[in-house]
C-alpha cells in the first residue's frame, strides 16, 4: 500500500490548473501551423498566424491563453493500492482548483444553475474517476469554455440509423455551431453506452492529442473520413471561411443496448486546454 498526502495532490492540481491556461499543446499548436500551410483563405491563414502568435504571447507574458480560463474537469484513475491521507481525493482537487485559479488570476465563471450566483473559486470541479491496479494516480485535466462546451449535442439515434446517421449527425451539429466554437475546432464524439456514459467518452476523447487516432482501424478511418467532410463546410478559422474548421475528430465508443444508439458531440475550440500527471 502506497500513501500519498492530499496536499501533494493539492499542490499538483494547482500547478495543472495554471499552466493548462498558459500553455497550449505542443500537439495543438503543430496541428494549428501544419493547417495554416494549407489554408487556401488568406484571411483564414491570417487568423491561424495570429492564434500562433497568442500562444507565444500567453507564455511570454505568463498570463491565459483565453479570457474564459473554464470550467475545471478532471477525469482521475487511482491505482487500487494507493491511500489518500489527509483529505479525500475530491477535496483535494478541489482545494488545488481554488488555489490554482486564486493564484493564477484565472478568471472563476463557476456559478449556481439557477441562481446564478458565483461560487467565487471556481469549484465545484467536475471529476470522473476509476479504478485501475497499481499504486499511481494519474490525473487528466482540462479546463473547459463553454463557448464550445454551449456546442454540445445529444442524439438517441436508432441502431437502424448506423454509421451514416452517426455521420450525419456530427456534421450538422458541426455546421450548426458554425463560429460559435472558435474554430479551429477539435470534435469530441461519444458513440454508444447510456446517456451518461455517451457524454462521459465524449468529453474523454477531447483528452486525446491531436495526431492520434482510435486503435480500431473502422473509428480511425471514421474519424479522418469525418475530418474531411467538416473541413469541406467552409467555416473556416474563426467563422470567417476556409478549409480549416477542424484540427482533429476523436471518436470513442462503449459497448450500447440492442436497441439504442447514442451519439453525444462535444466541441473543444482551437484552445484545446488539456495536461496529465503521474503522481
Amino acid at each position: 500500500m502506497r500513501i500519498i498526502k492530499s496536499s501533494k495532490i493539492t499542490e499538483i492540481v494547482k500547478d495543472l490548473c495554471i499552466k493548462a491556461n498558459i500553455y497550449l499543446g505542443e500537439d495543438v499548436k503543430k496541428s494549428i501551423k501544419e493547417y495554416e500551410s494549407k489554408e487556401n483563405n488568406d484571411l483564414g491563414k491570417n487568423i491561424l498566424n495570429i492564434l500562433i502568435k497568442n500562444c507565444e504571447v500567453a507564455e511570454e507574458k505568463q498570463m491565459p491563453i483565453c479570457q474564459d480560463t473554464g470550467m475545471a474537469v478532471f477525469f482521475v484513475q487511482i491505482g487500487q493500492d494507493v491511500h489518500i491521507e489527509g483529505q479525500n481525493l475530491t477535496e483535494a482537487i478541489n482545494e488545488g482548483v481554488r488555489q490554482g485559479y486564486n493564484e493564477g488570476y484565472l478568471r472563476k465563471s463557476v456559478v449556481t444553475p439557477i441562481s446564478r450566483q458565483n461560487t467565487k473559486d471556481n469549484t465545484p470541479a467536475i471529476i470522473h474517476y476509476d479504478i485501475v491496479k497499481g499504486d499511481n494516480i494519474i490525473i487528466e485535466f482540462a479546463p473547459k469554455g463553454f463557448g464550445s462546451e454551449n456546442m454540445s449535442s445529444l442524439k438517441m439515434l436508432k441502431p437502424s440509423d448506423g454509421v451514416n446517421g452517426i455521420k450525419n449527425f456530427i456534421i450538422e451539429t458541426v455546421k450548426q455551431a458554425g463560429p460559435n466554437p472558435c474554430p479551429p475546432i477539435v470534435v469530441g464524439v461519444g458513440i454508444g453506452g447510456t446517456v451518461e456514459k455517451c457524454a462521459q467518452i465524449a468529453k474523454k476523447s477531447l483528452l486525446r492529442d491531436i495526431g492520434l487516432h482510435n486503435e480500431d482501424e473502422d473509428i480511425r478511418n471514421l474519424e479522418v473520413e469525418i475530418l474531411e467532410e467538416v473541413n469541406k463546410l467552409g467555416i473556416g478559422p474563426q467563422g470567417l471561411g476556409g478549409n480549416t474548421t477542424a484540427l482533429a475528430v476523436n471518436i470513442e465508443t462503449f459497448p450500447t443496448h440492442i436497441a439504442g444508439l447514442p451519439v453525444v458531440v462535444n466541441i473543444n475550440c482551437h484552445a484545446s486546454r488539456h495536461k496529465k500527471v503521474i503522481i
